[in-house]
């Protein structure tokens, strides 16, 4: 099976069924795949799939917007109190600012308006603390051919920007298995045909509130290391979450084939099952009408957004922050 196949069918247990064994991210989790962790090379290490613990106050971050806040609108120094010129309170050159506060307003978090002839914003609605633990899980369905699998979590291991890491396979797992992989991974036997998951181990908490080490080369016997912060991890976790808000594993588009049968996993309507190719395809990488299996049909009436709305604490029709406040001028402005 392939690794995508995979990770789609154990996306859809997660949401479904929750996290087995004694992780700290219960059922009702938000599961997201393929998402950046590196805190210092950008794109570094790209996680399969994330599953996020509503925090104490998830509610009050569901009714801002259902899609991802911009993490540079999030850490600037927009307040709600107060208009700030965006060029000066956002971290970025002035024409990369003015996209960030536009994106910001679009999804209901900033309000924006001008003051002698500039563009100033605050913030529609404090941010909330609404996120809680966030496992992380790699997926390797053949064990036989790892690739670069340990050098993967050890990365993970020693960033410790996340709260716990699992490894997710369909192999049989040997004792050899074990001894390759650092010692605080989890490791799950995951059965796609069944949606079983036989936890092998289960993961030692890391430290993400602790000072630690992002790998950025490794060799036979060498490694390059840079420090990182507990505040530069905290603000990649909320990154993460952020980006798991937003995005979701429904990271597809069904496209119109007659060959095209949307599958249902674990009550999970709309994986792209194809009976030309007997799996689960990437819409975006194997259809279109160079695939010699391709028959042109229409659409099929799937809603993929409805689907995540009915299950899980996601919310895609909200009424955003900014249509409940008072205008810009009741405002003092920096």
């Amino acid at each position: 099976m392939r690794e995508y196949d995979f990770e789609l069918r154990l996306a859809a247990r997660l949401e479904a069924a929750g996290v087995p064994g004694s992780t700290p991210v219960p059922t009702g989790s938000l599961v997201a795949r393929q998402l950046g962790t590196s805190v210092v090379g950008a794109g570094g290490r790209i996680m399969d799939l994330v599953a996020v613990a509503p925090g104490p106050e998830f509610e009050k971050r569901r009714p801002i917007t259902a899609e991802t806040i911009p993490p540079a609108a999030i850490e600037s120094d927009v307040a709600v109190g107060r208009a700030r010129q965006v060029t000066s309170a956002i971290d970025a050159p002035p024409a990369v600012a003015q996209e960030i506060a536009t994106r910001a307003a679009a999804v209901g978090f900033f309000e924006l308006g001008r003051r002698d002839g500039r563009t100033v914003a605050r913030q529609a609605t404090r941010y909330p603390d609404w996120f809680g633990p966030i496992l992380g899980i790699e997926n390797k369905p053949d064990l036989g051919t790892p690739g670069d699998l340990a050098a993967q979590l050890r990365r993970d291991v020693s960033l410790q920007v996340l709260d716990a890491v699992v490894l997710a396979t369909a192999s049989h797992v040997t004792g050899a298995h074990k001894n390759r992989l650092p010692d605080p991974v989890g490791i799950w036997r995951f059965d796609p045909e069944t949606s079983e998951i036989d936890v092998i181990k289960d993961p030692e908490p890391l430290e993400p509130a602790a000072k630690s080490f992002e790998i950025e080369t490794e060799r036979p016997g060498h490694f390059e290391v840079v420090p990182v912060s507990p505040e530069a991890k905290a603000k990649q976790r909320r990154r993460i979450a952020e980006r798991a808000y937003g995005k979701g594993w429904r990271t597809f588009d069904l496209p119109g084939c007659d060959n095209l049968e949307p599958e249902t996993v674990d009550g999970r309507s709309g994986l792209p099952y194809c009976s030309w190719a007997d799996r689960l395809v990437e819409p975006a990488a194997d259809c279109g009408p160079e695939c010699p299996g391709h028959e042109p049909a229409s659409e099929p009436a799937i809603d993929l957004e409805a689907e995540r709305e009915k299950h899980t604490p996601w919310k895609r029709d909200v009424p955003g922050a900014a249509s409940h406040q008072t205008f810009l001028d009741r405002f003092q402005t920096d």
